[in-house]
């Protein structure tokens, strides 16, 4: 198999705490700064929210991935994920970073198998198995929605389970 690099090009103005800078991807360019909390501009994201987001973003498409493997029903997924910093201001470093499903379109009888396929993908996300000797990396609980109960959902919640189009077919994507 081969290497695979991923470049981003990254600008800042400014000192610590007050400063601003972008990312710029092929495809996106973003607003960052430090976040409020830590006593920064709070404008855009953040290295935090990014290094969440990306953990969450490969579990969710490995756990897609493995459930359809499994066969198991699914049409789409969201997850909410939570990073915890400890040692700030002094020395601050990732504790923990816990990620919890939700599988809409899913059969709550078969709430076994859908917890093993998360379990199975938290193992096969790369991102976070490469963190995991240094963060606490951990799925929190599966919840599962039947068939059309994806309005119950949160308007934002809702947008992000809309299934994306893929010429590659619904098991495109990261290794499962």
């Amino acid at each position: 198999m081969s290497d695979l690099e991923f470049d981003v090009q990254v600008g800042w103005s400014g000192t610590g705490r007050e400063g601003l800078g972008t990312i710029d991807t092929d495809h996106l360019v973003l607003e960052l700064s430090t976040p409020a909390s830590m006593g920064g501009r709070g404008v855009g994201t953040n290295p935090e929210e990014l290094l969440v987001s990306a953990v969450a973003a490969c579990y969710t498409a490995t756990l897609f991935g493995v459930l359809r493997r499994a066969r198991l029903p699914v049409s789409s997924l969201a997850a909410t994920a939570s990073g915890t910093v400890t040692g700030f201001p002094g020395r601050a470093r990732f504790e923990r970073i816990a990620i919890s499903p939700t599988i809409v379109g899913g059969d709550t009888r078969r709430r076994g198998e859908y917890e093993d396929a998360a379990n199975l993908a938290h193992d096969r996300c790369f991102i976070g198995a490469t963190l995991a000797p240094e963060v606490a990396y951990e799925v929190g609980s599966v919840q599962i929605r039947e068939p059309g109960c994806d309005q119950s959902l949160p308007a934002s919640e809702r947008d992000a389970t809309a299934p994306a189009a893929s010429a590659e077919g619904p098991d495109a994507g990261w290794a499962a």
